[in-house]
């Protein structure tokens, strides 16, 4: 099959859902109102509540939302055959991935801009707080972990990465500067600081990492696993306008170049899918039941976007009309970025050659099939190939900073009633910084992104379960919502429940191996903690499931009027 059919197909998707069925659900069953008041005007402080154009925050969630997900579980999935991932990526966005992201924005816009863990102690329970957030601050762990492992062995593969992702970030900050404080025009200042990020590409293909370094230590997993923290560190303890909105707006072009050369490549090379469309029900990773549903999480649900829209992005919207185009938008946008992943590995290289590149991870292979692609259109196979592996780097590097600065928000509110330490802001976001890089160290990260995903997912089936429980309270219709988040939250307890009892049996039995890069002991380790960390999110979640079925139930009770006698009910 012609790939070109399959974007087209994808191109479909996005558009028909977010026209027909998104338009639907925000016209009849929202009802989005212009003249309503968002958070990011009635608590507008410049640091998380800030008023910002719609066609910024597009970028900004995009970026947030997408991360390296589409892209690396997409490649991922691939082990399966390119047809249950292309199946999945477009059923899940268009009946359960953009409501997710949607309703649960909705919700908060609504609620004051309250996160996931303020919203679950107004609409379940004040118990359904404390475990909410308990299991965030451990899914963010595991999320940024995945991400982390992905970017160390991106970096030590890929050498001209590093000085393209410096030169990013300083047009990042540029940016920042010159429409918040010099208020230059958006136009002009996107045209200068795109411009100094595309340089930048070419100067790190010119002048790889181990001209700085050395062999050695631009070779070695740890450097980049610290360089990633390090820099969301930073990212995550400065204000949000000087650093990690800008820096995703700019980087937000260079996905789009990376996008658009992929999809033009296709057309003009007419490459054909060489994968096989189905492999085998049992890869080594696990059975296609449950686990391919939690390997492609990004574009098509995943339970991330709902921490961004409510902790960052709900903050930041001047109108509800923005909404739909901002969160859905950028959902189905993700889908397609999704699907242009799939084709770098199914139709741009064999697939002898994909099972290959496996071994290094997801991020050769995406580099090595986009920069085939883009060829095609011109761009020089270095050069696309830099392009590549900053696209997958900066989309890993956006949300490990979102992750960092939840994860401090998180942290303060699960315990900064008991410790005046930790509500320190550059104390939280250095904890979680050290747990992340001993993850990132020692998980080998195939398990790691099992767990992310499975992890990911449930969380999307809790978020789809608050978002019920509102639209009720609201008298509102709920089914749309709630018959994803059943199949969501039924699929990924299986997985994760698969998953831990490989991880933990493997330890118990002594029968670890360590993978390229690892010790021994690092291995057992990393095992051992992932494998706890998945059983608890299972018990978490069970917890809240139970909650938010009691207030389901108290909902969906008609609440008497004064006077007003049951139905069947009767009186002399």
């Amino acid at each position: 099959m012609n790939a070109i059919f399959i974007i087209l197909g994808a191109l479909i998707v996005a558009v028909g859902g977010y026209r027909w069925y998104a338009g639907y659900i925000d016209r009849k069953v929202i009802e989005s109102d212009p003249n309503r008041v968002t958070p990011a005007k009635m608590y507008m402080d410049g640091v998380d509540f800030m008023p910002t154009p719609k066609n910024v925050l597009f970028g900004y969630q995009f970026k947030s939302i997408a991360g390296a997900g589409p892209v690396v579980g997409s490649i991922i999935a691939l082990q399966w055959g390119w047809l249950p991932a292309l199946l999945w990526l477009f059923l899940g966005v268009l009946f359960i991935g953009w409501v997710h992201d949607y309703v649960a924005g909705m919700v908060s816009l609504r609620s004051d801009g309250l996160s996931l863990g303020g919203l679950s102690y107004k609409l379940i329970s004040p118990r359904a707080r404390l475990i909410l957030l308990s299991f965030v601050y451990f899914y963010l762990l595991l999320l940024a972990g995945a991400f982390g492992g992905v970017i160390a062995g991106a970096l030590v593969r890929l050498q001209s990465g590093p000085l393209a992702l410096v030169i990013l970030a300083l047009a990042g900050v540029l940016a920042g500067q010159m429409i918040y404080r010099w208020r230059v025009n958006i136009l002009l200042m996107t045209v200068i600081c795109v411009a100094i990020a595309l340089i930048g590409i070419e100067l790190g293909k010119r002048f790889p990492a181990q001209l700085f370094l050395g062999a050695a230590v631009a070779g070695n997993k740890f450097t980049w696993g610290l360089f990633a923290v390090v820099f969301c560190f930073i990212s995550a303890v400065l204000p949000i306008w000087r650093f990690a909105l800008p820096l995703n707006y700019v980087a937000f072009y260079i996905v789009m170049f990376g996008l658009v050369g992929g999809i033009l490549g296709i057309v003009v090379g007419g490459f054909s899918v060489q994968a096989p469309a189905y492999t085998q029900f049992v890869i080594p990773i696990g059975p296609l039941w449950p686990i391919l549903f939690v390997t492609i999480a990004c574009g098509a649900i995943s339970g991330w976007h709902s921490m961004v829209s409510t902790s960052g992005t709900c903050r930041q919207l001047e109108s509800e009309c923005d909404a739909k185009p901002v969160l859905a938008g950028s959902m189905f946008t993700e889908m397609v970025l999704g699907v242009v992943a799939l084709m770098t590995a199914a139709a741009a290289i064999p697939f002898t050659q994909y099972k290959e590149l496996m071994k290094a991870g997801p991020a050769a292979v995406f580099a090595t099939g986009l920069s085939n692609l883009m060829s095609k259109v011109g761009l020089p196979i270095d050069y696309g190939k830099t392009m590549a592996t900053v696209i997958i780097i900066v989309l890993a590097l956006t949300v490990m900073q979102l992750v960092l600065r939840f994860m401090k928000i998180a942290a303060i509110e699960l315990v900064g009633d008991y410790s005046p330490f930790l509500r320190n802001n550059t104390v939280a976001t250095f904890i979680a910084a050290v747990l992340v890089l001993l993850l990132v160290q020692t998980g080998w990260w195939q398990y790691l992104w099992i767990l992310f995903g499975g992890a990911n997912q449930l969380l999307a089936s809790l978020a789809l379960l608050v978002a019920s429980v509102w639209l009720l309270s609201q008298g509102k219709k709920a089914t749309f919502a709630l018959v994803p988040m059943w199949f969501m939250f039924v699929t990924t307890i299986a997985a994760l429940l698969y998953t831990s009892y490989n991880l933990l049996s493997k330890v118990l039995t002594g029968q670890v191996k360590a993978v390229t890069g690892q010790t021994l002991l690092e291995a057992t380790v990393g095992n051992g903690l992932m494998g706890l960390v998945a059983l608890f999110l299972v018990v978490a979640a069970l917890i809240l499931l139970a909650d938010g079925i009691k207030a389901i139930r108290r909902h969906q009770t008609p609440t008497l009027k004064p006077g007003e006698m049951p139905a069947g009910g009767g009186g002399e």
